[in-house]
């Protein structure tokens, strides 16, 4: 059976307290009250704002601001030299590295379409193939042999990573989707042909 604690049996006079007193269980309820200079429990919960210096899975990349928890950041983040707090010149170097990072990508994507033109005005590219029995082709057509066709043909460098090829089984048209960038792709036409 578990018995009220009374206000008296605190060792901190009830008029210090800055809610009225109440009784509380023992182990069961905490009282409702806070002493003064105690930190609050929202404060002790609170969030802090980072850099990262480096990536964190599950949490940014390099030069991202991330709002993480005290102890997280305290006891993991800032020792391991992951991320460092906020100050107003960090902030400035962010806002310049952001900058930065976006004209590079704006670059990126100019010349993506650059690319994407020169694909276009290629049109179709060809591989020629062993063929059985009913137009059937021996082995299969990889995204590395289009890639290196179309580097021949363009005379730029595609990543076969970015490479999408349907099912080629035989002979015959296809086509095929290269990503040049996070927003642009273009789309080749692939003739399969016999070898001679």
């Amino acid at each position: 059976m578990k018995f009220p604690i009374p206000c008296s049996l605190f060792p901190v006079p009830c008029s210090l307290l800055r809610s009225p007193p109440i009784i509380s269980y023992y182990g069961e309820f905490e009282p409702i009250f806070t002493l003064p200079g105690a930190i609050p429990a929202n404060k002790i919960m609170a969030k802090v704002q980072l850099v990262l210096n480096q990536d964190v899975s599950k949490l940014g990349k390099t030069g991202d601001l991330v709002e993480v928890a005290r102890g997280y950041a305290r006891n993991y983040l800032i020792p391991q030299k992951l991320a460092v707090n906020v100050t107003p010149g960090i902030l400035k170097q962010v806002e310049r590295r952001k900058e930065k990072e976006r004209q590079r990508q704006l670059e990126l994507k100019q010349q993506a379409q650059e690319r994407k033109a020169a694909l276009e005005a290629k049109g179709s590219f060809t591989i020629a193939k062993k063929v059985g029995e009913g137009d059937a082709i021996f082995g299969t057509v990889t995204d590395r042999e289009l890639s290196e066709l179309i580097q021949s043909a363009i005379g730029q460098e595609i990543d076969r990573r970015g490479i999408t090829l349907p099912e080629i089984k035989k002979i015959g048209t296809y086509k095929a989707e290269v990503k040049l960038h996070a927003e642009v792709s273009a789309t080749v036409e692939v003739n399969v042909v016999a070898e001679d």
